[in-house]
Protein backbone atom coordinates (compact mmCIF):
# COMPACT_ATOMS: atom_id res chain seq x y z
CA UNK A 1 0.00 0.00 0.00
CA UNK A 2 1.32 3.28 -0.89
CA UNK A 3 2.62 5.17 2.42
CA UNK A 4 0.70 8.93 2.32
CA UNK A 5 2.47 11.89 2.75
CA UNK A 6 2.16 14.45 5.28
CA UNK A 7 0.13 17.24 3.60
CA UNK A 8 1.23 19.62 6.71
CA UNK A 9 4.25 21.95 7.45
CA UNK A 10 7.34 20.41 9.06
CA UNK A 11 8.74 22.36 11.96
CA UNK A 12 11.99 22.65 12.72
CA UNK A 13 13.84 23.07 16.01
CA UNK A 14 16.72 25.25 14.18
CA UNK A 15 19.46 27.21 16.74
CA UNK A 16 20.39 30.59 16.13
CA UNK A 17 23.39 30.28 14.37
CA UNK A 18 21.85 27.84 12.11
CA UNK A 19 18.67 30.31 10.74
CA UNK A 20 20.71 31.14 7.86
CA UNK A 21 21.57 27.56 6.55
CA UNK A 22 18.05 26.54 7.10
CA UNK A 23 17.00 29.49 5.00
CA UNK A 24 19.33 28.56 2.29
CA UNK A 25 17.74 25.38 2.03
CA UNK A 26 14.20 26.47 1.74
CA UNK A 27 13.06 26.69 5.09
CA UNK A 28 10.30 29.48 6.28
CA UNK A 29 10.18 31.55 9.84
CA UNK A 30 6.67 31.19 11.41
CA UNK A 31 6.29 34.25 13.24
CA UNK A 32 3.20 33.06 15.38
CA UNK A 33 5.00 29.88 16.89
CA UNK A 34 8.52 31.81 16.84
CA UNK A 35 9.89 28.47 14.77
CA UNK A 36 11.32 27.17 11.43
CA UNK A 37 9.57 25.12 9.38
CA UNK A 38 9.68 22.99 5.89
CA UNK A 39 6.81 24.23 3.78
CA UNK A 40 4.83 21.02 2.40
CA UNK A 41 6.26 19.36 -0.73
CA UNK A 42 9.50 20.59 0.31
CA UNK A 43 12.36 17.41 0.57
CA UNK A 44 12.79 16.94 4.45
CA UNK A 45 16.26 14.95 4.29
CA UNK A 46 18.60 18.42 4.24
CA UNK A 47 16.61 18.92 7.51
CA UNK A 48 17.88 15.87 8.81
CA UNK A 49 19.71 17.46 12.14
CA UNK A 50 16.97 20.20 12.82
CA UNK A 51 14.03 17.18 12.55
CA UNK A 52 12.79 15.72 15.73
CA UNK A 53 12.96 11.89 16.46
CA UNK A 54 9.39 11.27 15.33
CA UNK A 55 9.85 13.84 12.19
CA UNK A 56 13.51 12.03 11.52
CA UNK A 57 11.38 8.70 11.94
CA UNK A 58 9.19 9.84 8.93
CA UNK A 59 11.26 10.18 6.35
CA UNK A 60 12.72 7.31 7.09
CA UNK A 61 9.52 5.38 7.12
CA UNK A 62 8.43 7.65 3.88
CA UNK A 63 11.99 6.44 2.10
CA UNK A 64 11.38 3.03 2.48
CA UNK A 65 7.95 3.33 1.12
CA UNK A 66 8.98 4.72 -1.90
CA UNK A 67 11.86 1.74 -2.05
CA UNK A 68 9.25 -1.00 -1.16
CA UNK A 69 6.13 -0.37 -3.68
CA UNK A 70 5.56 -1.96 -6.66
CA UNK A 71 6.66 -0.12 -10.56
CA UNK A 72 4.17 2.44 -10.58
CA UNK A 73 5.65 3.30 -6.81
CA UNK A 74 9.05 3.38 -7.95
CA UNK A 75 8.01 5.49 -11.23
CA UNK A 76 6.26 7.98 -9.33
CA UNK A 77 9.41 8.04 -6.80
CA UNK A 78 11.46 8.93 -9.91
CA UNK A 79 9.09 11.47 -10.80
CA UNK A 80 9.27 13.12 -7.32
CA UNK A 81 13.21 12.95 -7.14
CA UNK A 82 14.63 14.70 -9.85
CA UNK A 83 17.87 13.26 -11.07
CA UNK A 84 20.98 15.52 -9.08
CA UNK A 85 19.93 17.99 -6.17
CA UNK A 86 19.81 21.84 -6.53
CA UNK A 87 22.75 24.13 -5.84
CA UNK A 88 21.28 25.59 -2.67
CA UNK A 89 20.74 21.77 -1.03
CA UNK A 90 24.20 21.11 -2.52
CA UNK A 91 25.62 24.37 -0.43
CA UNK A 92 23.54 23.89 2.14
CA UNK A 93 25.11 20.41 3.02
CA UNK A 94 28.70 22.66 2.86
CA UNK A 95 26.90 25.40 5.06
CA UNK A 96 26.31 21.83 7.64
CA UNK A 97 29.47 20.26 6.76
CA UNK A 98 31.46 23.57 7.82
CA UNK A 99 29.15 24.09 10.73
CA UNK A 100 29.35 20.87 12.45
CA UNK A 101 33.33 20.83 11.65
CA UNK A 102 33.95 24.37 13.39
CA UNK A 103 31.85 24.21 16.04
CA UNK A 104 33.93 26.74 17.83
CA UNK A 105 36.02 29.94 16.66
CA UNK A 106 39.78 28.87 16.46
CA UNK A 107 42.74 31.39 16.84
CA UNK A 108 44.49 31.59 13.68
CA UNK A 109 47.17 34.50 12.27
CA UNK A 110 46.28 36.23 9.65
CA UNK A 111 48.10 39.16 7.22
CA UNK A 112 45.80 42.27 6.32
CA UNK A 113 46.04 42.75 2.74
CA UNK A 114 43.19 44.74 2.12
CA UNK A 115 40.04 46.16 4.21
CA UNK A 116 36.59 48.21 3.62
CA UNK A 117 34.15 49.60 6.07
CA UNK A 118 30.45 49.67 5.47
CA UNK A 119 27.84 50.07 7.85
CA UNK A 120 30.00 49.52 10.65
CA UNK A 121 31.11 46.42 10.13
CA UNK A 122 34.65 45.67 8.57
CA UNK A 123 35.30 43.29 5.56
CA UNK A 124 38.86 42.41 5.69
CA UNK A 125 41.42 40.40 3.04
CA UNK A 126 43.70 38.36 4.96
CA UNK A 127 46.68 36.21 3.92
CA UNK A 128 49.56 33.77 4.88
CA UNK A 129 52.78 34.19 3.04
CA UNK A 130 56.07 32.26 3.18
CA UNK A 131 59.81 33.36 3.75
CA UNK A 132 59.94 34.77 0.39
CA UNK A 133 56.58 36.79 0.23
CA UNK A 134 54.68 33.87 -2.17
CA UNK A 135 50.96 33.67 -0.43
CA UNK A 136 50.32 30.44 0.81
CA UNK A 137 46.77 30.97 1.37
CA UNK A 138 43.71 34.15 1.41
CA UNK A 139 40.62 34.38 2.23
CA UNK A 140 37.75 36.72 3.67
CA UNK A 141 37.24 37.95 7.21
CA UNK A 142 34.05 40.21 8.51
CA UNK A 143 33.88 41.81 11.87
CA UNK A 144 30.26 42.55 12.28
CA UNK A 145 29.48 45.97 13.73
CA UNK A 146 28.44 44.37 17.37
CA UNK A 147 32.09 42.78 17.47
CA UNK A 148 33.87 45.90 16.11
CA UNK A 149 32.61 48.20 18.26
CA UNK A 150 33.74 46.39 20.83
CA UNK A 151 37.38 44.49 19.80
CA UNK A 152 38.53 47.23 17.65
CA UNK A 153 39.36 50.21 20.14
CA UNK A 154 40.75 47.32 22.44
CA UNK A 155 42.74 46.41 20.11
CA UNK A 156 43.89 50.61 19.25
CA UNK A 157 44.35 51.40 22.55
CA UNK A 158 46.63 48.06 23.47
CA UNK A 159 48.74 48.17 20.70
CA UNK A 160 48.79 52.37 19.14
CA UNK A 161 48.43 49.87 15.96
CA UNK A 162 45.11 50.62 13.56
CA UNK A 163 44.37 47.44 11.35
CA UNK A 164 45.65 48.48 8.10
CA UNK A 165 47.16 46.95 5.24
CA UNK A 166 50.23 45.15 5.85
CA UNK A 167 49.59 44.24 9.80
CA UNK A 168 49.70 40.94 11.31
CA UNK A 169 46.96 39.46 13.16
CA UNK A 170 46.53 37.16 15.68
CA UNK A 171 42.18 36.33 15.57
CA UNK A 172 40.20 34.40 16.78
CA UNK A 173 37.59 33.24 13.62
CA UNK A 174 34.89 30.78 12.97
CA UNK A 175 34.87 29.73 9.57
CA UNK A 176 31.37 29.81 7.94
CA UNK A 177 30.10 28.96 4.41
CA UNK A 178 26.71 30.90 3.05
CA UNK A 179 25.03 29.65 0.08
CA UNK A 180 24.51 33.72 -0.95
CA UNK A 181 28.12 34.53 -0.17
CA UNK A 182 30.34 31.99 -0.22
CA UNK A 183 33.49 31.31 2.41
CA UNK A 184 34.41 33.68 4.96
CA UNK A 185 36.00 33.99 8.52
CA UNK A 186 33.56 35.56 11.40
CA UNK A 187 36.18 37.41 13.49
CA UNK A 188 35.38 38.07 17.23
CA UNK A 189 38.82 38.41 18.84
CA UNK A 190 41.97 40.35 18.41
CA UNK A 191 44.73 39.14 20.72
CA UNK A 192 46.84 42.57 20.63
CA UNK A 193 50.01 40.96 22.29
CA UNK A 194 50.72 38.88 19.10
CA UNK A 195 50.89 42.46 17.11
CA UNK A 196 53.41 44.18 19.77
CA UNK A 197 54.93 41.01 19.53
CA UNK A 198 55.47 40.90 15.50
CA UNK A 199 56.57 44.59 15.59
CA UNK A 200 58.95 44.26 18.60
CA UNK A 201 60.44 40.65 16.60
CA UNK A 202 61.09 42.71 13.41
CA UNK A 203 62.68 45.30 15.46
CA UNK A 204 64.68 42.95 17.07
CA UNK A 205 66.24 41.23 14.59
CA UNK A 206 67.42 44.64 12.65
CA UNK A 207 69.19 46.02 15.66
CA UNK A 208 70.77 42.41 15.86
CA UNK A 209 72.40 42.97 11.74
CA UNK A 210 73.39 46.48 12.95
CA UNK A 211 75.53 45.34 16.33
CA UNK A 212 76.66 42.62 14.52
CA UNK A 213 78.10 44.53 11.93
CA UNK A 214 79.23 47.45 14.27
CA UNK A 215 77.75 50.60 13.21
CA UNK A 216 74.83 50.25 15.31
CA UNK A 217 75.77 53.17 17.56
CA UNK A 218 78.07 54.79 14.81
CA UNK A 219 76.30 57.85 13.65
CA UNK A 220 75.36 58.58 17.91
CA UNK A 221 79.73 58.82 18.17
CA UNK A 222 79.77 61.34 15.78
CA UNK A 223 80.92 65.01 17.62
CA UNK A 224 77.71 67.25 18.13
CA UNK A 225 77.56 70.31 16.14
CA UNK A 226 78.91 73.05 17.41
CA UNK A 227 76.79 75.13 16.05
CA UNK A 228 74.24 75.07 13.00
CA UNK A 229 74.79 77.03 9.81
CA UNK A 230 73.17 74.22 7.36
CA UNK A 231 70.40 71.56 7.78
CA UNK A 232 69.31 68.56 5.92
CA UNK A 233 65.60 67.90 6.17
CA UNK A 234 64.51 64.43 5.15
CA UNK A 235 60.29 64.64 5.14
CA UNK A 236 57.16 63.23 4.14
CA UNK A 237 55.88 66.16 1.44
CA UNK A 238 52.85 68.32 3.43
CA UNK A 239 53.15 66.49 6.27
CA UNK A 240 51.90 68.33 9.55
CA UNK A 241 55.03 67.78 11.47
CA UNK A 242 56.74 69.47 8.47
CA UNK A 243 54.18 72.50 8.67
CA UNK A 244 55.46 72.25 12.64
CA UNK A 245 59.30 72.29 11.64
CA UNK A 246 58.90 75.04 9.14
CA UNK A 247 57.00 77.51 10.94
CA UNK A 248 60.36 78.02 12.78
CA UNK A 249 62.85 77.09 11.11
CA UNK A 250 61.56 79.60 8.18
CA UNK A 251 62.45 82.15 10.38
CA UNK A 252 65.67 81.09 11.25
CA UNK A 253 66.52 81.11 7.83
CA UNK A 254 65.00 84.64 6.71
CA UNK A 255 66.94 85.82 9.56
CA UNK A 256 70.15 84.20 7.83
CA UNK A 257 71.10 82.18 10.63
CA UNK A 258 70.64 78.95 9.35
CA UNK A 259 70.16 77.37 5.87
CA UNK A 260 67.47 74.38 5.32
CA UNK A 261 67.55 71.87 2.36
CA UNK A 262 64.55 69.87 2.21
CA UNK A 263 64.35 66.31 -0.04
CA UNK A 264 60.78 64.63 0.45
CA UNK A 265 59.69 61.03 0.59
CA UNK A 266 56.97 58.57 1.43
CA UNK A 267 57.16 57.38 5.46
CA UNK A 268 54.84 54.92 5.06
CA UNK A 269 53.38 52.06 2.76
CA UNK A 270 55.14 49.52 0.63
CA UNK A 271 58.68 50.75 -1.02
CA UNK A 272 58.23 53.82 1.29
CA UNK A 273 61.90 52.91 3.35
CA UNK A 274 63.83 52.19 0.12
CA UNK A 275 62.20 55.50 -1.21
CA UNK A 276 63.71 57.22 1.99
CA UNK A 277 67.46 55.50 1.36
CA UNK A 278 66.92 56.67 -2.27
CA UNK A 279 66.55 60.22 -1.18
CA UNK A 280 69.39 60.57 1.20
CA UNK A 281 71.81 58.53 -0.72
CA UNK A 282 71.15 61.73 -3.21
CA UNK A 283 71.57 64.11 -1.39
CA UNK A 284 75.05 63.17 0.05
CA UNK A 285 76.19 62.91 -3.80
CA UNK A 286 75.10 66.03 -4.27
CA UNK A 287 77.53 67.64 -1.61
CA UNK A 288 80.34 67.71 -3.95
CA UNK A 289 79.35 69.56 -6.59
CA UNK A 290 77.46 71.95 -4.19
CA UNK A 291 78.58 75.32 -3.79
CA UNK A 292 77.49 75.76 -0.46
CA UNK A 293 78.65 74.33 3.05
CA UNK A 294 77.32 70.42 3.42
CA UNK A 295 75.24 70.60 6.16
CA UNK A 296 75.97 70.53 9.74
CA UNK A 297 73.25 67.64 10.36
CA UNK A 298 70.48 66.10 8.60
CA UNK A 299 66.69 66.04 10.41
CA UNK A 300 64.09 63.52 9.78
CA UNK A 301 60.71 64.50 10.80
CA UNK A 302 57.15 63.04 10.86
CA UNK A 303 54.08 64.23 12.25
CA UNK A 304 52.42 61.19 14.84
CA UNK A 305 50.47 58.53 13.56
CA UNK A 306 49.58 54.74 14.10
CA UNK A 307 52.23 51.80 15.28
CA UNK A 308 51.72 50.15 12.17
CA UNK A 309 52.32 53.39 10.30
CA UNK A 310 55.23 53.78 11.97
CA UNK A 311 56.54 50.30 11.68
CA UNK A 312 57.52 50.89 7.81
CA UNK A 313 60.24 53.19 9.43
CA UNK A 314 61.53 49.94 11.16
CA UNK A 315 63.50 48.75 8.20
CA UNK A 316 67.24 47.55 8.29
CA UNK A 317 68.00 49.32 4.86
CA UNK A 318 66.65 52.58 6.18
CA UNK A 319 68.67 51.74 9.34
CA UNK A 320 71.81 51.18 8.27
CA UNK A 321 71.76 54.47 5.95
CA UNK A 322 70.94 56.25 9.27
CA UNK A 323 73.56 54.83 11.35
CA UNK A 324 76.48 55.07 8.52
CA UNK A 325 75.46 58.69 7.53
CA UNK A 326 78.76 61.04 7.76
CA UNK A 327 76.79 63.82 9.57
CA UNK A 328 74.73 63.47 13.10
CA UNK A 329 71.18 62.68 12.75
CA UNK A 330 68.70 64.54 14.49
CA UNK A 331 65.13 62.51 14.51
CA UNK A 332 61.82 63.89 15.36
CA UNK A 333 59.20 61.47 14.72
CA UNK A 334 55.79 61.14 15.85
CA UNK A 335 55.00 62.07 19.26
CA UNK A 336 56.66 61.36 22.87
CA UNK A 337 55.29 57.59 22.93
CA UNK A 338 56.30 56.90 19.30
CA UNK A 339 59.66 54.94 18.89
CA UNK A 340 61.47 53.76 15.71
CA UNK A 341 64.73 51.99 14.82
CA UNK A 342 65.74 55.76 13.38
CA UNK A 343 65.43 57.03 16.78
CA UNK A 344 67.44 54.67 18.53
CA UNK A 345 70.18 54.70 15.84
CA UNK A 346 70.05 58.35 15.30
CA UNK A 347 72.50 60.88 17.12
CA UNK A 348 69.73 62.96 18.93
CA UNK A 349 66.15 61.70 19.35
CA UNK A 350 63.48 64.51 19.73
CA UNK A 351 59.63 63.79 20.90
CA UNK A 352 58.03 66.10 17.73
CA UNK A 353 59.36 67.64 15.19
CA UNK A 354 58.81 71.32 16.93
CA UNK A 355 61.51 70.21 19.15
CA UNK A 356 64.03 69.70 16.89
CA UNK A 357 63.97 72.82 15.53
CA UNK A 358 63.73 74.32 18.94
CA UNK A 359 66.65 72.40 19.70
CA UNK A 360 68.63 73.87 16.35
CA UNK A 361 67.19 77.51 17.26
CA UNK A 362 68.85 77.13 21.18
CA UNK A 363 72.08 76.50 19.98
CA UNK A 364 72.28 79.05 17.48
CA UNK A 365 70.92 81.71 20.11
CA UNK A 366 73.43 80.12 22.41
CA UNK A 367 76.61 80.46 19.86
CA UNK A 368 75.19 84.08 19.85
CA UNK A 369 74.72 85.50 22.95
CA UNK A 370 78.24 83.55 23.62
CA UNK A 371 80.02 85.49 20.55
CA UNK A 372 78.29 88.45 22.01
CA UNK A 373 79.76 87.90 25.54
CA UNK A 374 83.27 87.34 23.80
CA UNK A 375 83.04 90.48 21.96
CA UNK A 376 82.27 92.18 24.50
CA UNK A 377 85.03 90.92 26.68
CA UNK A 378 87.34 91.58 23.62
CA UNK A 379 86.31 95.24 23.77
CA UNK A 380 86.78 95.78 27.60
CA UNK A 381 90.06 93.54 27.32
CA UNK A 382 91.21 95.78 24.17
CA UNK A 383 90.00 99.83 26.22
CA UNK A 384 92.22 98.24 28.88
CA UNK A 385 94.83 97.03 27.27
CA UNK A 386 94.43 100.69 25.43
CA UNK A 387 94.36 102.67 28.77
CA UNK A 388 97.60 100.76 30.22
CA UNK A 389 99.77 101.00 26.74
CA UNK A 390 99.02 104.85 26.66
CA UNK A 391 99.48 105.04 30.52
CA UNK A 392 102.78 103.02 29.64
CA UNK A 393 103.61 105.22 26.75
CA UNK A 394 103.11 108.48 28.47
CA UNK A 395 105.70 107.25 31.60
CA UNK A 396 108.04 106.28 29.18
CA UNK A 397 107.93 109.78 27.48
CA UNK A 398 108.23 111.55 30.76
CA UNK A 399 111.38 109.12 31.82
CA UNK A 400 112.55 109.46 28.36
CA UNK A 401 112.19 113.87 29.21
CA UNK A 402 113.61 113.18 32.94
CA UNK A 403 116.49 111.28 31.54
CA UNK A 404 117.48 113.97 29.00
CA UNK A 405 116.70 116.64 31.29
CA UNK A 406 119.35 114.64 33.70
CA UNK A 407 121.57 114.38 30.79
CA UNK A 408 121.79 117.57 29.92
CA UNK A 409 121.67 119.22 33.02
CA UNK A 410 125.00 116.46 34.03
CA UNK A 411 126.37 117.78 30.60
CA UNK A 412 126.25 121.24 31.66
CA UNK A 413 127.64 120.08 34.95
CA UNK A 414 130.71 118.17 33.50
CA UNK A 415 131.47 121.20 30.88
CA UNK A 416 131.83 123.63 33.87
CA UNK A 417 133.68 121.20 35.61
CA UNK A 418 136.26 120.99 32.57
CA UNK A 419 136.07 124.55 31.89
CA UNK A 420 137.14 125.19 35.51
CA UNK A 421 139.44 122.01 35.36
CA UNK A 422 141.07 123.87 31.80
CA UNK A 423 141.18 126.96 33.27
CA UNK A 424 143.39 125.88 36.19
CA UNK A 425 145.18 124.05 34.50
CA UNK A 426 145.89 126.82 32.13
CA UNK A 427 146.83 129.14 35.31
CA UNK A 428 149.46 126.26 36.83
CA UNK A 429 150.72 126.33 33.81
CA UNK A 430 151.01 129.89 33.30
CA UNK A 431 152.55 130.05 37.31
CA UNK A 432 154.51 126.90 36.51
CA UNK A 433 156.21 128.88 33.72
CA UNK A 434 156.84 132.07 34.53
CA UNK A 435 158.08 130.35 37.86
CA UNK A 436 160.59 128.38 35.44
CA UNK A 437 161.04 131.68 33.55
CA UNK A 438 162.47 133.45 36.13
CA UNK A 439 164.56 130.57 38.07
CA UNK A 440 165.82 130.21 33.89
CA UNK A 441 166.47 134.22 33.75
CA UNK A 442 168.10 133.75 37.41
CA UNK A 443 170.38 131.23 36.70
CA UNK A 444 171.40 132.97 33.10
CA UNK A 445 171.86 136.06 35.24
CA UNK A 446 174.15 133.82 37.41
CA UNK A 447 176.27 132.08 35.24
CA UNK A 448 177.40 134.92 33.28
CA UNK A 449 177.08 138.63 32.39
CA UNK A 450 178.50 137.68 29.19
CA UNK A 451 175.95 135.55 27.81
CA UNK A 452 173.15 138.10 28.56
CA UNK A 453 172.80 139.53 25.07
CA UNK A 454 172.25 135.79 24.04
CA UNK A 455 170.09 134.98 27.19
CA UNK A 456 168.27 138.15 26.40
CA UNK A 457 167.85 136.67 22.23
CA UNK A 458 166.87 133.58 24.13
CA UNK A 459 164.10 134.88 26.46
CA UNK A 460 161.65 136.03 23.91
CA UNK A 461 161.91 132.22 22.18
CA UNK A 462 161.41 130.91 25.55
CA UNK A 463 158.34 133.13 25.85
CA UNK A 464 157.14 132.36 22.48
CA UNK A 465 157.16 128.57 22.90
CA UNK A 466 155.15 129.31 26.61
CA UNK A 467 152.26 130.99 24.69
CA UNK A 468 152.26 128.08 21.96
CA UNK A 469 152.52 125.44 24.79
CA UNK A 470 149.81 127.09 26.50
CA UNK A 471 146.96 127.91 23.37
CA UNK A 472 147.94 123.70 22.37
CA UNK A 473 146.30 123.06 26.29
CA UNK A 474 143.67 125.87 26.03
CA UNK A 475 142.47 123.87 22.41
CA UNK A 476 142.91 120.30 23.75
CA UNK A 477 141.02 120.86 26.30
CA UNK A 478 137.98 123.01 24.28
CA UNK A 479 137.99 119.91 21.91
CA UNK A 480 137.54 117.29 24.47
CA UNK A 481 134.99 119.81 26.10
CA UNK A 482 133.06 119.68 22.18
CA UNK A 483 132.95 115.99 22.38
CA UNK A 484 131.96 114.99 25.63
CA UNK A 485 128.66 117.73 24.33
CA UNK A 486 128.16 116.26 21.17
CA UNK A 487 128.04 112.62 22.99
CA UNK A 488 125.54 113.65 25.43
CA UNK A 489 123.31 115.00 22.91
CA UNK A 490 124.13 111.68 20.34
CA UNK A 491 122.81 109.61 23.93
CA UNK A 492 119.85 111.53 24.52
CA UNK A 493 119.22 112.20 21.15
CA UNK A 494 118.87 108.11 20.58
CA UNK A 495 116.96 107.62 23.81
CA UNK A 496 114.54 110.27 22.24
CA UNK A 497 114.47 108.05 18.76
CA UNK A 498 113.98 104.60 20.57
CA UNK A 499 111.14 105.88 23.08
CA UNK A 500 109.07 106.85 20.14
CA UNK A 501 109.78 103.81 17.54
CA UNK A 502 108.29 101.77 21.02
CA UNK A 503 105.62 103.66 21.53
CA UNK A 504 104.58 103.67 17.50
CA UNK A 505 104.84 99.73 18.14
CA UNK A 506 102.22 99.77 20.79
CA UNK A 507 100.21 102.20 19.24
CA UNK A 508 100.04 99.90 16.07
CA UNK A 509 99.14 96.91 18.31
CA UNK A 510 96.58 98.78 20.44
CA UNK A 511 94.76 99.54 16.81
CA UNK A 512 95.30 96.13 15.73
CA UNK A 513 93.35 94.89 18.32
CA UNK A 514 90.35 97.45 17.66
CA UNK A 515 86.62 96.54 16.56
CA UNK A 516 87.57 97.15 12.63
CA UNK A 517 89.33 94.06 12.85
CA UNK A 518 86.29 91.62 14.89
CA UNK A 519 84.18 93.25 12.34
CA UNK A 520 86.71 91.68 9.64
CA UNK A 521 85.78 88.11 11.39
CA UNK A 522 82.25 88.60 10.60
CA UNK A 523 80.93 90.30 14.05
CA UNK A 524 78.96 93.24 13.98
CA UNK A 525 78.53 96.10 16.25
CA UNK A 526 75.37 97.24 17.63
CA UNK A 527 75.19 101.00 18.68
CA UNK A 528 72.23 102.83 20.61
CA UNK A 529 70.44 105.98 19.88
CA UNK A 530 73.36 107.84 21.78
CA UNK A 531 76.36 105.91 19.42
CA UNK A 532 77.35 103.80 22.15
CA UNK A 533 78.22 100.50 21.73
CA UNK A 534 75.81 97.98 23.51
CA UNK A 535 76.84 94.76 25.31
CA UNK A 536 73.43 93.15 26.64
CA UNK A 537 70.03 93.04 25.43
CA UNK A 538 68.71 94.56 28.85
CA UNK A 539 70.14 97.87 27.34
CA UNK A 540 67.38 97.87 24.65
CA UNK A 541 63.76 98.69 24.46
CA UNK A 542 60.96 97.32 22.52
CA UNK A 543 61.04 99.57 19.32
CA UNK A 544 64.40 101.00 20.30
CA UNK A 545 66.69 102.21 17.21
CA UNK A 546 70.05 100.82 16.64
CA UNK A 547 72.69 100.92 14.27
CA UNK A 548 74.31 97.55 13.09
CA UNK A 549 78.19 98.64 12.02
CA UNK A 550 79.30 95.58 9.48
CA UNK A 551 82.78 95.67 8.13
CA UNK A 552 81.14 97.26 4.92
CA UNK A 553 78.77 99.97 6.16
CA UNK A 554 76.01 101.01 8.82
CA UNK A 555 72.29 99.68 9.05
CA UNK A 556 69.39 101.13 11.03
CA UNK A 557 67.19 98.98 12.83
CA UNK A 558 64.59 98.82 15.22
CA UNK A 559 64.59 96.26 18.24
CA UNK A 560 62.14 93.65 18.77
CA UNK A 561 61.13 91.12 21.61
CA UNK A 562 63.92 88.67 22.33
CA UNK A 563 63.62 85.19 22.67
CA UNK A 564 63.36 83.82 26.44
CA UNK A 565 62.84 87.76 27.13
CA UNK A 566 60.62 87.22 30.71
CA UNK A 567 59.50 91.07 30.18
Amino acid sequence: MRQNRAMANTYLAVPFKDKDAAKALGARWDAAKRQWYAPIGLALTPFASWLSDAGAATVQTTALALVGDGADDAHAALVLQPRGVSLSQLLAGVVQAVGQAFRSPVWTMVEVVELRASGGHVFIGVSERDAQGSVLAKASAVIWQSTADTILPEFERATGAQLAPGIKLLVRARPVFKAQHGFSLEIDAIDPQYTLGDLEARKREIRALLRAEGIFDANRQLATPWDFSAVLVLAPAGGAGLGDFQAEANRLAEAGLCRFDYVFSRFQGEGAAAEMVAALQGAVAAWPHARQHPPDALVIIRGGGAVNDLAWLNDYALARAVCSFPVPVLSGIGHERDSTLIDEVAHIRFDTPSKVVAAIEQRIVTRAQETQANFSQVAVLAARRLKAAQAQAAALDAELRSLALRHIAQGRLDTRALHADIGLAALHGLRLGSQRARDTLQSVKDQALAQLAQAQSEIPACWTRIAVRTQGALRAASSANDAALALLASAGAQRIKDAATGARALMREIAGQGPEKTLRRGFAVVRGEDGRPLSRAAQLRDGARVEIQFQDGWIGATAGKLMGDSR
